[in-house]
């Protein structure tokens, strides 16, 4: 049988992946298939490895030259930054740096791709639950879960795939038929300096687009807005302002359709959608699918039928009229406003805190005061929070989570919602946002 193209041009080639997670393992499997001899590098070394790649030897990165010796292409997982010394030193002897993503470029099939600060997981997950009944094969993943690298090889009726910013510094031709960007805010600054760099990142998702592809846009975002007037694509619009062109425009009554082709009102009446956000990303979500050439039929019938995602605005208890949510998922600021920001004015007691990301909680504090009736602070953060809200709301704080929620659930009252969207990350005193979130309904549960 004659070699492929990609067979062709990595054959006895030497390839350096920089990272041995989930996306490093599955990238140096593709690799080893089109015949390229992989190395692998990380910042512990003797890291053990699946079977099929028990041959290969991890290596420490911090001699970059030795590692570096002979490479053809290095392959930074997406938690490498590119400040990381092995990709300056690849960067200055002119060694090609190239991400998953762009290894992924000729996946077979149309490509959906969605990214933002925030509802990242949940709008993918709704596209893919929309198009999985008239889609077969269906492929989801990518930041969300399975590598899209793992996609190649394989013709789909279409991918899904969540993007991040740290997997698009390093695209080339990198280019969706649908393209999401659902929203800009502070996150990630530690690694990209500032949020006009990010929402540049962000907006490399639509570079390489054509006239045929579709750029799916926030309006009411600044920073997504923008993206518009860089794109070659046909540029649909989402928001609650009114539509200047193609689009939705969120309402009260649901979330109208005003598209060429298309004009259709979607209700979220019947599904388990919570908040101002989640309309949003439903919204995000419908057009994405119109483009893909779902009908109007199956796009509601399925929004009817969508479970939240666990630990991103999912009801997790409810008793004596109190409703328990859990939005532990919400690690910045941004994703903390876009959560309260769609609930009852005075009736949410915030649980909030854990470890901070360099965040400025000033600028919720006039929503956290509007919409928070108290507060429960806890871990690492819970000082920099209570100056930033002091005066705004009434707040306890504490050292432990559990203590935390303990309290929020006994200032409850009937009629509130009882909300954990710390808007900060987890890792001061569980192993991720999940387990936050799990012993959260632990608790509010009495199980602990």
């Amino acid at each position: 049988m004659a070699a492929t193209s990609a067979e062709i041009a990595w054959a006895d080639r030497l390839v350096l992946v920089v990272g041995v997670a989930r996306t490093g393992i599955a990238v140096a499997r593709y690799l080893r298939r089109l015949g390229a001899r992989v190395r692998l590098a990380d910042r512990t070394p003797g890291s053990e490895l699946p079977r099929d790649l028990a041959d290969l030897e991890v290596v420490s990165d911090a001699d970059p030259d030795g590692v570096l010796a002979g490479v053809d292409l290095v392959v930074p997982s997406p938690g490498v930054p590119a400040s990381a010394p092995v990709l300056v030193r690849a960067s200055a002897q002119g060694i090609r740096i190239c991400g998953e993503l762009e290894l992924a470029a000729g996946v077979e099939g149309p490509l959906v791709a969605i990214t933002g600060t925030n509802g990242k997981s949940t709008t993918t997950e709704l596209i893919a639950h929309i198009l999985r009944p008239d889609f077969d094969p269906l492929f989801v993943g990518g930041n969300l879960g399975t590598p899209l690298i793992e996609a190649v090889g394989t013709c789909w009726e279409a991918v899904v795939s969540e993007v991040s910013s740290f997997q698009l510094e390093w695209v080339e031709t990198f280019r969706p038929r649908v393209g999401v960007v659902l929203n800009v805010s502070e996150d990630h600054l530690d690694r990209h300096g500032d949020i006009e760099t990010y929402a540049g990142v962000k907006a490399r998702l639509l570079a390489r687009q054509g006239s045929g592809d579709f750029a799916l846009l926030n309006r009411d975002d600044p920073y997504v807005s923008s993206m518009a007037s860089g794109v070659a694509s046909q540029v649909w619009t989402f928001g609650r302002s009114v539509a200047s062109g193609p689009g939705v425009e969120i309402g009260d009554d649901g979330l109208k359709v005003q598209l060429p082709a298309h004009q259709a009102t979607f209700s979220l009446a019947n599904s388990s959608l919570i908040g101002a956000h989640n309309s949003e990303n439903a919204a995000a979500a419908i057009l994405a699918c119109i483009a893909m050439g779902a009908t109007v039929e199956t796009i509601q019938q399925r929004l009817d039928t969508f479970v939240s995602l666990p630990h991103r605005m999912q009801e997790v208890f409810r008793h004596a009229g109190v409703r328990f949510v859990d939005d532990s998922k919400g690690t910045n600021v941004g994703a903390l406003l876009r959560s309260i920001e769609g609930l009852p004015d005075g009736r949410v007691v915030l649980v909030a805190g854990g470890q901070d990301k360099g965040s400025d909680f000033d600028q919720a504090r006039e929503l956290v005061a509007q919409k928070a009736r108290c507060v429960a602070l806890y871990g690492s953060a819970r000082s920099l929070l209570e100056r930033s809200w002091a005066g705004a709301v009434p707040m306890t704080s504490h050292e432990l989570f559990r203590d935390a929620v303990h309290a929020a659930r006994a200032a409850a009252n009937a009629g509130d919602v009882v909300l954990l969207s710390p808007a900060c990350a987890s890792f001061d005193q569980f192993r991720s946002y999940a387990e936050r979130g799990e012993a959260f309904a632990s608790i509010v549960r009495g199980q602990d």
